[in-house]
């Protein structure tokens, strides 16, 4: 067996016990109907599945019909471990889940790894959440696929833009975003606060997001960026908060779901 990531959070943010995990994701991906186009991207929170478990499933629902469609799928959550500049891949041959392991493609690590802002830190992947959380998601909804795993640092926007055009590929490839909104405000100002940023997204306007409205800015910007150049457009499909799913509201934080077609 190659290196493998082992998890750091499951029994914390998700069930450890695969049958646990498994009926907890079978419970939110049934309580959303999947329609709509199959998207190339998706923006989804990344916090404790009773927190935004709900909110990411009925973005990943739409992953129903991409099943035998998606082969590989690059991952991009930001750092909350380990300060970094640019984007982190890791030396791993799987990342592990209770579910099993989830081969990376090393051949896309390595061509990415020739790009200056682009280096191998596994360390900004050990206790890293952002994108662990995830892969149960895309284990459940996809049949094989590889994975290329990114951790994002502090990075302008072009360059997470010119990493995701090396690996945009075609309709076997998706790209996942992963990202929470405000943080910690009170009920009312964290709605106020997630609608705006929610529109910022919608419209493509990464510029007017900072980094107190999405801990994903950096690479949610990436995304927007080749999202305007292309032509593309971004649907909002959840939109809420811990106060809503399983917090108090004196002290939430924001979740939001959204497809790029």
């Amino acid at each position: 067996m190659s290196n493998v990531r082992e998890p750091a959070v499951a029994g914390l943010f998700y069930p450890d016990n695969p049958e646990e995990l498994r009926g907890l994701l079978a419970g939110y991906l049934r309580d959303v109907a999947p329609d709509g186009p199959p998207p190339k991207a998706l923006i989804v929170p990344h916090a404790g599945y009773p927190y935004s478990g709900p909110v990411a499933a009925s973005a990943y629902t739409r992953l129903m019909s991409m099943r035998e469609t998606v082969r590989r799928v690059v991952l991009l959550g930001p750092s909350h471990r380990v300060p970094l500049t640019g984007l982190a891949t890791s030396s791993a041959g799987h990342f592990r889940t209770p579910l099993g392991d989830v081969p990376v493609d090393r051949a896309a690590v390595v061509e990415i790894e020739q790009l200056p802002q682009v280096r191998c830190l596994d360390e900004a992947h050990r206790q890293e959440h952002s994108l662990e959380v995830h892969l149960p998601f895309l284990q459940t909804l996809l049949a094989d696929f590889t994975l290329v795993p990114l951790v994002a640092g502090n990075a302008p926007a072009a360059q997470v833009a010119e990493v995701l055009e090396r690996l945009w590929g075609g309709a076997e490839t998706l790209i996942v975003i992963s990202s929470d909104l405000s943080h910690f405000h009170d009920y009312d100002t964290a709605r106020l606060m997630d609608g705006r940023t929610s529109r910022a997204i919608e419209q493509l306007q990464w510029e007017t997001i900072d980094f107190e409205d999405a801990c994903g800015r950096v690479p949610i910007s990436g995304l927007l960026e080749v999202a305007r150049r292309r032509g593309m457009h971004v649907t909002r499909v959840d939109l809420r908060n811990s106060g809503d799913t399983a917090g108090p509201r004196n002290s939430v934080v924001g979740y939001g779901a959204y497809l790029v077609h």
